[in-house]
């Protein structure tokens, strides 16, 4: 077994990365990434502080070693991309010495304050929408304060920013490209209507043209607040049919949610998933 989404207590995980490795241990896993969430230049509470990153690459390493006989653990890092914040990854990649990125997208900002938030990042709180979070208000005040309420015009920043950090940074994993389905929880939108469809289907033809990784990720289906992986079971068909590289990711904050696949390694083989990746190649 495997999983190379992982989160620890030097962010919003619920466990130490030692605790997060017992745990791999015990259940039998060959590999094991840690991707805590990459430090933000503003107050907030799921990041590593920045003050705090190079202690969680140093101990990660010092992890490797100390279990080199039980396991093979890589440092990564889970990297929020966000327009005027964290547009470019490699200065992270340098400074912690990065095995792998998983590039994903949580916070949106409002188009317009992007060129302030350049130069005011401390303030960049109130200029962000959370699209992630356990709290389906949050998006709600988020979209209504920062895109008039207009969902059309919210989810296309998403996946504009979403391609671009594809096209830009090239990150060894795509991170639940589709995320902004959950909080929706289908009020303002379904999956199959056409306009998102497309959104969806542009962003899976970049995936596939940068030759990037995508996780299938079961975290909102554990949790309970989605009905399906990220991406979707019918976007990963469509993914199957153009041979994209897909990794299995628990999304794990808690030592128990190592395990919790959900049934998508199950799906992937009953589609005939042609390109299942387990051990990334480092």
């Amino acid at each position: 077994m495997t999983n190379y989404h992982t989160h620890s207590t030097y962010c919003d995980g619920k466990a130490s990365l030692r605790a997060m490795t017992d745990c791999a241990v015990a259940h039998g896993f060959t590999h094991l990434g840690f991707s805590g969430h990459s430090p933000l230049p503003y107050a907030n509470t799921f990041s590593i502080h920045q003050d705090q990153y190079l202690a969680y690459c140093d101990e990660v390493r010092a992890l490797q070693t100390e279990y080199a006989d039980s396991i093979r653990i890589a440092l990564g890092l889970e990297i929020d991309y966000v327009p005027g914040l964290c547009e470019d990854f490699r200065p992270l990649i340098a400074a912690g010495g990065l095995e792998y990125t998983i590039g994903s997208v949580h916070l949106i900002p409002q188009p317009e304050s992007v060129e302030y938030l350049r130069s005011h990042p401390a303030e960049a709180g109130e200029y962000l929408w959370m699209i992630d979070g356990a709290h389906h208000e949050r998006y709600d005040e988020g979209l209504q304060r920062l895109f008039g309420g207009d969902i059309r015009r919210g989810v296309s920043a998403f996946f504009e920013q979403t391609n671009r950090m594809i096209e830009s940074q090239r990150p060894t994993i795509v991170g639940h490209f589709d995320k902004i389905v959950m909080n929706n929880k289908d009020r303002y939108f379904h999956y199959d209507e056409p306009w998102f469809l497309k959104l969806v289907y542009e962003t899976v033809q970049l995936i596939h043209e940068t030759g990037c990784i995508c996780e299938v990720n079961t975290r909102g289906i554990y949790k309970g607040r989605h009905n399906d992986f990220y991406p979707a079971r019918r976007t990963l068909r469509h993914m199957n049919t153009l041979g994209i590289p897909v990794i299995v990711s628990t999304d794990a904050h808690h030592p128990d949610d190592l395990v919790r696949t959900e049934g998508a390694y199950q799906f992937l083989h009953e589609i005939h998933y042609s390109n299942i990746v387990t051990v990334l190649t480092l």
